[in-house]
């Protein structure tokens, strides 16, 4: 999968990253602050377009009401991801890379 990045300022949640679930596992998360924020990186197993999609903070507390630049990952793969800015006047950028098909 390609490189996909979702970016929020302001309180509220990016736009979801869809994952692939035909993939490998083996997915990279990385969030870039600027200004001051507070975020949570989510995922979840429910349709992203349903309203009543489930959402789940990230098993790492680390990505859980964070305020610094941080890296993270998932073994497993979620039917998508979102950064969730909790509090601050910055922004949040989550870029996102599942591993791809090995040869």
């Amino acid at each position: 999968m390609r490189q996909q990045t979702v970016s929020k300022t302001a309180s509220g949640s990016s736009s979801s990253v869809i994952l692939d679930h035909y993939g490998r596992p083996e997915i990279s998360l990385q969030v870039v602050v600027s200004g001051t924020v507070n975020y949570t990186v989510q995922q979840t197993l429910d349709d992203p377009a349903d309203a009543g999609a489930t959402w789940f903070d990230h098993p790492d507390t680390n990505l859980v009401a964070a305020t610094t630049n941080k890296q993270g990952n998932y073994a497993y793969i979620p039917r998508a991801v979102r950064i969730k800015v909790n509090s601050g006047a910055g922004s949040a950028t989550l870029t996102v890379i599942q591993a791809g098909m090995t040869g």
